[in-house]
Protein backbone atom coordinates (compact mmCIF):
# COMPACT_ATOMS: atom_id res chain seq x y z
CA UNK A 1 0.00 0.00 0.00
CA UNK A 2 1.44 3.63 -1.32
CA UNK A 3 1.98 6.51 1.07
CA UNK A 4 -0.94 8.38 -0.47
CA UNK A 5 -3.31 5.41 -0.10
CA UNK A 6 -2.30 5.49 3.70
CA UNK A 7 -3.02 8.74 3.98
CA UNK A 8 -7.13 8.59 3.98
CA UNK A 9 -7.05 5.70 6.43
CA UNK A 10 -5.04 7.46 8.29
CA UNK A 11 -7.44 10.40 8.77
CA UNK A 12 -10.37 7.93 8.52
CA UNK A 13 -9.38 6.63 11.86
CA UNK A 14 -8.07 9.58 13.54
CA UNK A 15 -11.45 10.56 12.85
CA UNK A 16 -13.22 7.45 13.91
CA UNK A 17 -10.80 7.58 17.21
CA UNK A 18 -12.02 11.60 18.06
CA UNK A 19 -15.36 10.50 17.66
CA UNK A 20 -15.40 8.10 19.93
CA UNK A 21 -13.56 10.01 22.51
CA UNK A 22 -15.63 12.97 21.63
CA UNK A 23 -19.26 10.50 22.57
CA UNK A 24 -17.52 9.04 25.68
CA UNK A 25 -16.98 12.27 27.05
CA UNK A 26 -20.69 13.11 26.51
CA UNK A 27 -21.47 9.68 27.99
CA UNK A 28 -19.93 10.72 31.23
CA UNK A 29 -21.46 13.85 31.38
CA UNK A 30 -24.68 12.64 31.33
CA UNK A 31 -23.52 9.58 33.80
CA UNK A 32 -21.76 11.80 36.38
CA UNK A 33 -25.27 13.98 36.25
CA UNK A 34 -27.29 11.23 36.74
CA UNK A 35 -24.76 9.86 39.92
CA UNK A 36 -25.29 13.15 40.90
CA UNK A 37 -29.04 13.26 41.13
CA UNK A 38 -29.75 9.78 42.39
CA UNK A 39 -29.84 10.77 46.24
CA UNK A 40 -32.79 13.95 45.36
CA UNK A 41 -34.68 11.12 43.04
CA UNK A 42 -36.97 10.99 45.25
CA UNK A 43 -37.42 14.80 46.05
CA UNK A 44 -37.22 15.39 41.82
CA UNK A 45 -40.48 13.00 41.30
CA UNK A 46 -41.87 15.06 44.26
CA UNK A 47 -41.30 18.36 42.15
CA UNK A 48 -42.86 16.48 39.61
CA UNK A 49 -45.63 15.30 41.05
CA UNK A 50 -46.95 18.76 42.42
CA UNK A 51 -49.23 19.81 39.55
CA UNK A 52 -51.27 16.59 40.06
CA UNK A 53 -51.38 16.69 43.55
CA UNK A 54 -52.10 19.99 43.65
CA UNK A 55 -55.32 19.04 41.94
CA UNK A 56 -56.47 16.03 43.44
CA UNK A 57 -59.27 16.09 45.85
CA UNK A 58 -58.37 16.27 49.16
CA UNK A 59 -57.58 13.02 50.87
CA UNK A 60 -56.27 11.51 47.91
CA UNK A 61 -52.99 10.31 46.72
CA UNK A 62 -50.96 9.08 44.33
CA UNK A 63 -50.31 4.79 44.58
CA UNK A 64 -47.80 2.38 43.27
CA UNK A 65 -49.08 -0.76 41.39
CA UNK A 66 -46.08 -2.26 40.89
CA UNK A 67 -43.48 -3.49 43.37
CA UNK A 68 -40.15 -1.42 42.23
CA UNK A 69 -41.93 1.61 41.11
CA UNK A 70 -40.90 3.51 44.15
CA UNK A 71 -37.77 2.54 43.36
CA UNK A 72 -37.57 2.94 39.24
CA UNK A 73 -39.99 5.94 38.72
CA UNK A 74 -37.61 8.17 40.74
CA UNK A 75 -34.49 6.68 39.45
CA UNK A 76 -36.21 7.18 35.24
CA UNK A 77 -36.88 10.54 36.38
CA UNK A 78 -33.33 11.18 37.37
CA UNK A 79 -31.89 9.76 34.28
CA UNK A 80 -34.14 12.08 32.29
CA UNK A 81 -33.20 15.00 33.84
CA UNK A 82 -30.22 14.37 33.75
CA UNK A 83 -30.45 13.90 29.77
CA UNK A 84 -31.61 17.35 29.52
CA UNK A 85 -29.31 19.54 31.95
CA UNK A 86 -26.10 17.37 30.43
CA UNK A 87 -27.48 18.41 26.81
CA UNK A 88 -25.59 21.23 26.27
CA UNK A 89 -22.28 19.54 27.25
CA UNK A 90 -23.59 16.44 24.53
CA UNK A 91 -24.14 19.45 21.93
CA UNK A 92 -20.57 20.78 22.44
CA UNK A 93 -18.79 17.79 21.89
CA UNK A 94 -21.12 16.97 18.66
CA UNK A 95 -19.97 20.28 17.23
CA UNK A 96 -16.59 20.60 18.23
CA UNK A 97 -16.78 17.35 15.87
CA UNK A 98 -18.26 18.76 13.51
CA UNK A 99 -16.83 22.01 13.44
CA UNK A 100 -13.48 21.84 11.79
CA UNK A 101 -15.29 20.61 8.68
CA UNK A 102 -17.61 23.66 8.32
CA UNK A 103 -16.90 26.92 6.50
CA UNK A 104 -16.92 30.05 8.56
CA UNK A 105 -19.60 31.58 7.60
CA UNK A 106 -21.55 27.87 8.41
CA UNK A 107 -19.90 28.25 11.98
CA UNK A 108 -21.50 31.54 12.29
CA UNK A 109 -25.03 30.48 11.75
CA UNK A 110 -24.82 26.82 13.74
CA UNK A 111 -23.78 27.85 16.77
CA UNK A 112 -26.75 30.77 17.42
CA UNK A 113 -29.28 27.49 16.04
CA UNK A 114 -27.77 25.44 18.68
CA UNK A 115 -27.82 27.64 21.65
CA UNK A 116 -31.12 28.28 20.46
CA UNK A 117 -32.63 24.81 20.10
CA UNK A 118 -31.89 24.07 23.58
CA UNK A 119 -33.18 27.08 24.99
CA UNK A 120 -36.00 26.73 22.95
CA UNK A 121 -36.40 22.69 24.06
CA UNK A 122 -35.78 24.49 28.21
CA UNK A 123 -38.36 26.71 27.64
CA UNK A 124 -40.91 24.35 25.95
CA UNK A 125 -40.84 21.68 29.01
CA UNK A 126 -41.24 25.31 31.31
CA UNK A 127 -44.43 26.21 29.97
CA UNK A 128 -45.31 22.86 30.11
CA UNK A 129 -44.92 22.04 33.69
CA UNK A 130 -45.59 25.31 35.21
CA UNK A 131 -49.01 26.60 32.67
CA UNK A 132 -50.03 23.39 30.86
CA UNK A 133 -49.83 20.47 33.38
CA UNK A 134 -52.29 22.44 35.97
CA UNK A 135 -55.06 23.14 33.64
CA UNK A 136 -54.43 19.59 32.02
CA UNK A 137 -54.83 17.91 35.91
CA UNK A 138 -57.28 20.09 36.74
CA UNK A 139 -59.45 18.98 33.68
CA UNK A 140 -58.76 15.52 34.40
CA UNK A 141 -59.53 15.17 37.99
CA UNK A 142 -62.64 17.72 38.24
CA UNK A 143 -64.71 15.43 34.66
CA UNK A 144 -64.34 12.26 36.96
CA UNK A 145 -67.41 10.69 38.01
CA UNK A 146 -68.65 11.26 41.06
CA UNK A 147 -67.81 8.11 43.42
CA UNK A 148 -64.72 7.64 41.38
CA UNK A 149 -61.34 8.55 43.49
CA UNK A 150 -58.51 9.14 41.37
CA UNK A 151 -54.87 7.58 42.29
CA UNK A 152 -52.70 8.04 39.55
CA UNK A 153 -49.89 5.34 39.51
CA UNK A 154 -46.78 6.87 40.14
CA UNK A 155 -44.74 4.92 37.21
CA UNK A 156 -47.64 6.02 34.71
CA UNK A 157 -47.62 9.47 35.60
CA UNK A 158 -43.86 10.07 35.15
CA UNK A 159 -44.74 8.49 31.49
CA UNK A 160 -47.85 10.97 30.69
CA UNK A 161 -45.66 13.75 31.96
CA UNK A 162 -42.36 13.25 30.11
CA UNK A 163 -44.54 12.51 26.61
CA UNK A 164 -45.53 16.41 27.70
CA UNK A 165 -42.22 17.27 28.39
CA UNK A 166 -41.21 15.92 24.77
CA UNK A 167 -44.14 16.94 22.85
CA UNK A 168 -43.83 20.99 24.08
CA UNK A 169 -39.79 20.42 24.12
CA UNK A 170 -39.74 19.57 20.59
CA UNK A 171 -42.60 21.81 19.46
CA UNK A 172 -40.86 24.95 20.99
CA UNK A 173 -38.53 23.91 18.00
CA UNK A 174 -40.33 25.17 14.85
CA UNK A 175 -38.22 28.33 14.92
CA UNK A 176 -34.56 26.58 14.59
CA UNK A 177 -36.69 24.22 11.86
CA UNK A 178 -37.92 26.83 9.71
CA UNK A 179 -34.69 28.82 10.18
CA UNK A 180 -32.75 25.40 8.53
CA UNK A 181 -35.00 24.39 6.19
CA UNK A 182 -35.04 28.02 4.44
CA UNK A 183 -30.72 28.17 5.60
CA UNK A 184 -30.48 25.14 3.27
CA UNK A 185 -32.26 26.54 0.58
CA UNK A 186 -35.00 22.89 0.71
CA UNK A 187 -37.93 26.04 0.72
CA UNK A 188 -38.01 29.85 0.76
CA UNK A 189 -39.72 32.09 3.09
CA UNK A 190 -42.33 32.96 0.21
CA UNK A 191 -43.37 28.92 0.28
CA UNK A 192 -43.62 29.01 3.95
CA UNK A 193 -45.80 31.81 4.18
CA UNK A 194 -48.29 30.31 1.89
CA UNK A 195 -47.98 27.30 3.72
CA UNK A 196 -49.35 28.99 6.79
CA UNK A 197 -52.90 27.69 6.68
CA UNK A 198 -51.22 23.97 6.33
CA UNK A 199 -48.70 24.28 9.21
CA UNK A 200 -52.27 26.09 11.07
CA UNK A 201 -53.96 22.90 10.74
CA UNK A 202 -51.15 20.28 11.24
CA UNK A 203 -50.35 22.38 14.37
CA UNK A 204 -54.03 21.67 15.95
CA UNK A 205 -53.45 17.88 14.62
CA UNK A 206 -50.78 17.37 16.78
CA UNK A 207 -51.76 18.91 19.26
CA UNK A 208 -54.98 16.93 19.13
CA UNK A 209 -53.05 13.70 19.07
CA UNK A 210 -50.06 14.92 22.39
CA UNK A 211 -52.31 16.47 24.38
CA UNK A 212 -55.63 14.84 26.76
CA UNK A 213 -58.78 15.62 25.31
CA UNK A 214 -59.58 18.92 26.52
CA UNK A 215 -59.66 22.13 24.26
CA UNK A 216 -57.81 24.06 26.37
CA UNK A 217 -54.45 22.06 26.44
CA UNK A 218 -55.32 21.64 22.44
CA UNK A 219 -55.13 24.97 22.47
CA UNK A 220 -51.42 25.56 24.84
CA UNK A 221 -50.12 23.48 22.34
CA UNK A 222 -51.20 24.28 18.58
CA UNK A 223 -50.90 28.38 19.25
CA UNK A 224 -47.72 28.56 20.92
CA UNK A 225 -46.66 26.56 17.56
CA UNK A 226 -48.24 28.61 15.18
CA UNK A 227 -46.55 31.57 16.85
CA UNK A 228 -43.13 30.12 17.19
CA UNK A 229 -44.02 29.78 13.58
CA UNK A 230 -44.55 33.21 12.79
CA UNK A 231 -41.33 33.62 14.67
CA UNK A 232 -39.13 31.38 12.10
CA UNK A 233 -40.41 33.05 9.44
CA UNK A 234 -39.01 36.64 10.79
CA UNK A 235 -36.08 35.12 11.75
CA UNK A 236 -35.47 33.35 8.16
CA UNK A 237 -36.35 36.52 6.47
CA UNK A 238 -34.29 38.53 8.67
CA UNK A 239 -30.80 35.85 7.60
CA UNK A 240 -31.97 36.20 4.16
CA UNK A 241 -31.72 39.56 3.78
CA UNK A 242 -28.31 40.01 5.77
CA UNK A 243 -26.77 37.33 3.56
CA UNK A 244 -27.92 39.07 0.41
CA UNK A 245 -26.43 42.75 1.76
CA UNK A 246 -22.80 40.88 3.17
CA UNK A 247 -20.57 40.52 -0.60
CA UNK A 248 -19.34 36.78 -0.39
CA UNK A 249 -15.94 36.05 1.26
CA UNK A 250 -13.08 34.21 -0.61
CA UNK A 251 -11.48 32.95 2.33
CA UNK A 252 -14.34 31.64 3.73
Amino acid sequence: MSSADEAPEQSLIGHLVELRARLLRAVLAVLLVFIALIPFAGRIYAVLAEPLRAKLPEGAQMVAIDVASPFFAPIKLAFFVALVAAMPIVLYQLWAFVAPGLYKHEQKLARPLLVSSVLLFYAGCTFAYFLVLPVVFGFLTGIAPEGVAVMTDISRYLDFVLVLFLAFGFSFEVPVAVVILVLLGWVSVEQLREARAYVIVGAFVIAAVVTPPDVISQLMLAIPMCLLYELGLIVSRALVRRQADVPADPGA
